[in-house]
């Protein structure tokens, strides 16, 4: 009787001993170095735009000068 009653046991705790399934993942991750890249070329590329408008600026005041220059026969 013992035999038996540790044998249902013994298959009891076998049966109850499966792997667990791993949980599904809803989205992939992101890279974080992704976001790292993107928050560290977000201020560059503001600061290329602003650049370009200053130099754009500085051309179309040079430019002024000189057409008054001319004009004023210099």
């Amino acid at each position: 009787m013992r035999k038996l009653l540790m044998a249902v046991t013994v298959s009891v705790l076998f049966a109850g001993c499966s792997k667990p399934q791993p949980p599904e993942k809803e989205r992939p991750v992101e890279p974080q170095a992704t976001q790292l890249r993107d928050a560290i070329d977000a201020p560059l590329e503001k600061a290329r735009s602003v650049d370009q408008q200053m130099q754009d600026a500085a051309d179309a005041q040079r430019a002024a000068i000189d057409a008054q220059e001319q004009a004023a026969g210099g």
